[in-house]
């Protein structure tokens, strides 16, 4: 059974999202426990996948034995690998974490928000293990389309920024396409390993010039990159606290792996950098990302907004990493998806949790939350840490080795910005840290220098919403320490052997 692990991880959720509506049709409450059950063996599946990657090296599997081209592979490396662990790993935790948010906010709708999320869970997990461009073009799909439904549940304002999300992710959709259509007519195949070794001798085909371009765009809006992230700051704030925790950590961070894919698998390392200069016109565009994204930040009083912008400028972190194409930009690119993923997903658990206690979004509301809720307020001060790149947490290490990458590549101006957004992710959670720990009058509610005595009883979120917050805020802690391990055992692997 072993050697359908990446078969079943991806057959499985399908499955249980098809028979959910028929669950649910009967027995409503059962949806949430048969949505978790069911996620359990892709996260089984996917950590028995990075184990024998690492323990014996990547491999490939036909579905129905068909050979590649003409046959489905699915192509396991130490990248892919590692990518399938993040989404199960989350996907399992978000869905455990949804049961107290989906029965106060989507009552009744929980066979069509389980069916979705799973549906979800189906297209990440399929875009990181598919060995063909089109393939990964109908996970990408599956993975948007049942992103736009959950997105759509929102609060007010969430038709709206789904409707923007729906024609946007569609022209950064049309535009991969485009990207594989022109691949295809210029080589005949779609399998990426096929691919790989004919379009060298085709590098200075407009075909393919204009493939690379069709491409690259149409992931960075995918990603959010700046100013490509329009959709981005409005979709994850106005959709329902269970669908943002699931998919703001893991979209952005698929997309990124797309990225890395085209660009270091599909193409040479080299391409991006003598045939079409496009590693320059990423690095500066990751540098205004993450000024613009801190910036914007700043501007914040909803905390779920300020994360959302946040975000802008953690996709730039990564595609600055890329950028500049060397081991040490790239090793810190593909740790920081794992990072950010994390911090990201604690962040938004803990929102979450805030938001269930009824103490709002708004940072000034947030008075003597360390009282209201210790064990939430512990969990977001170590990520706010780890978000600051303050050592142990695992932030930390992953912005040294971006800095790193662009001090090699003698991109000074990089390496400034980097430092300058550790001050303003400082100043941006300093601030809220401030607000819940130090600041016990709300001065928008009782005016400025008046005294006011509460009596406070500490109100933690149920025990589904604050076990997955605490993991998260722990999991952050061990992956700084284990930074070096990972990229020995896992990430070194996944970094093209000409850097």
């Amino acid at each position: 059974m072993t050697d359908q692990l990446p078969a079943l991880i991806i057959v499985i959720p399908l499955l249980g999202a098809f028979l959910t509506p028929l669950i649910g049709w009967h027995y409503k409450n059962l949806c949430h426990t048969w949505a978790v059950a069911v996620l359990i063996i892709p996260f089984y599946g996917a950590t028995g996948i990075l184990w024998q990657v690492v323990t014996t090296g990547p491999f490939s599997y036909r579905l129905g034995n068909w050979a590649p081209p003409w046959g489905i592979e699915y192509a396991l490396d130490h990248l892919n690998a590692l990518m399938l662990v993040i989404i199960s790993a989350i996907g399992l935790l978000a869905a455990i974490n949804a049961k107290q948010g989906v029965s106060n906010r989507l009552a009744g709708k929980e066979p069509q928000f389980y069916t979705l999320l799973l549906l979800q869970i189906v297209g990440l997990m399929g875009i990181v293990i598919t060995g063909d461009l089109f393939n990964l073009f109908v996970f990408l799909e599956i993975s948007s389309l049942s992103g736009y439904g959950l997105i759509a549940h929102g609060e007010d304002g969430a038709p709206l920024a789904t409707f923007n999300y729906i024609m946007i992710g569609t022209v950064g959709a049309c535009f991969y396409l485009l990207g594989v259509g022109y691949l295809y007519i210029a080589t005949g195949s779609l399998n990426i390993a096929d691919l790989a070794a004919m379009l060298p001798a085709l590098y200075h085909s407009k075909v393919i010039l204009v493939a690379f371009a069709f491409f690259t765009v149409g992931v960075a809006i995918k990603m959010g990159l700046f100013p490509l992230h329009i959709w981005m700051p409005d979709a994850y704030t106005t959709a329902p606290n269970p669908v943002s925790t699931l998919i703001a950590p893991l979209m952005t961070k698929v997309a990124a792996y797309i990225l890395i894919r085209i660009m270091f698998t599909l193409f040479q390392p080299d391409f991006a950098i003598t045939v079409i200069p496009v590693a320059t016109i990423l690095g500066w565009m990751s540098v205004i990302a993450i000024l613009a994204g801190g910036l914007k930040a700043l501007a914040q009083t909803d905390i779920k907004r300020m994360v959302t912008y946040i975000m802008v400028a953690e996709v730039g972190y990564i595609v600055m990493g890329v950028s500049v194409m060397n081991r040490m930009g790239l090793t810190g690119a593909i740790l920081h998806i794992l990072n950010d993923a994390c911090m990201v997903f604690s962040l938004f658990l803990i929102i979450g949790a805030i938001a269930h206690r009824g103490h709002g979004r708004n940072i000034y509301h947030l008075n003597n939350l360390h009282k209201k809720m210790p064990l939430t307020m512990a969990a977001f001060t170590i990520t706010a840490l780890s978000m600051c790149g303050i050592p142990p947490a695992c932030g930390f290490f992953s912005k040294w080795y971006l800095i790193l990458g662009t001090i090699k590549a003698h991109q000074w101006i990089f390496a400034a910005t980097l430092l300058t957004s550790s001050l303003i992710n400082a100043v941006l959670f300093f601030r809220i840290i401030e607000q819940a720990y130090l600041l016990p009058i709300s001065n928008s509610e009782h005016g400025l220098g008046q005294s006011h005595e509460e009596v406070i009883t500490a109100n933690e979120a149920p025990p589904s919403m604050l076990i997955p917050i605490i993991i998260m805020a722990a999991t952050i802690i061990l992956l700084g320490p284990l930074s070096g391990k990972i990229i020995t055992a896992v990430i070194q692997h996944a970094v093209p052997v000409i850097f």
